[in-house]
């Protein structure tokens, strides 16, 4: 899957693993690890000790990544849909598949 048709911003559904069904924005795409970051999804915990920066030390929770092939992009209606390219007025856009409606 290319990395483009999935952009930062973009709201997504998740299609597989602990988080499936739920949706959320994306806040980091790597394209070379084909992965997402998507905001509240596929949090893990961190135990951290105290140090100088965190003198209290505790439990740090944040995002991990994704891959990109267990994710899609939702439509209008929340719901998974593929993207293709089409050209608009001379302009190359996303498109979702089941709508036709351009991202």
């Amino acid at each position: 899957m290319s990395a483009a048709k999935i952009k930062k911003g973009d709201k997504v559904v998740v299609l597989a693993g602990k988080d499936k069904g739920r949706t959320g924005a994306v806040l980091h795409v790597m394209p070379k690890e084909d992965k997402v970051l998507v905001e509240g999804l596929n949090v893990h915990a961190r135990h951290r000790k105290p140090d100088q920066a965190n003198p209290q030390g505790g439990i740090e929770r944040k995002p991990a990544p994704l891959h990109i092939s267990n994710v899609a992009v939702a439509d209008k209606d929340g719901k998974p849909t593929r993207v293709r390219f089409e050209d608009r007025d001379g302009k190359k856009v996303r498109v979702a598949v089941k709508s036709g409606e351009v991202l």
